[in-house]
Parts: C-alpha cells; structure tokens; sequence
C-alpha cells in the first residue's frame, strides 16, 4: 500500500510543479489545467515507470491474496476444498 501512496504523491507534485511552472509563463484556467495534465502525465510517464512497476505488482499480489481468501470462503461455505471441483 505504501508504494501506491508514494506514487500518487509523486504525480500530484510533478502536476503541481508543472502547473506552477506553466502558470509562470503565463497559462491560466481551463488552458492551465489542460497543459499541465499533459505534460505532468508525460513527464511520469518517463520519471516515475520504476515506482509504477512495483506499485503495480503491490496492487496485483492484493488482488491475488483478496481472490484467495474469497475462494477459500466460498469453500468453505459449500464445503468443498478449493481447487477440488
């Protein structure tokens, strides 16, 4: 979970830095959040693959340990071990 929060971190800072720094040049409003979405995102993109690497194997692992204790509880609600079907 922690990578998840220090990857979500890491694009909301390159966004706002990015957002300062196009405000600076003179980008206000709609114009200013839509240059910044794309560049901020393109920027992470590049910076930030290795972070995104391993929050996703972190989400992947959660979400193969959830789909195991979930067939486990429906084994054992029908009493079936599972993988035995």
């Amino acid at each position: 979970m922690r990578s998840v929060i220090l990857y979500t971190l890491a694009r909301l800072a390159i966004f706002a830095a990015t957002a300062g720094v196009l405000a600076l040049f003179g980008a206000r409003g709609f114009l200013l959040l839509l240059m910044s979405l794309a560049v901020s995102g393109v920027v992470s993109y590049v910076l930030l693959s290795a972070q995104r690497d391993r929050m996703s194997a972190v989400v992947t692992r959660g979400m193969r340990a959830q789909r195991r204790r979930f067939e486990r509880s429906l084994a054992k609600e029908d009493g079936v071990r599972p993988g035995a079907e």
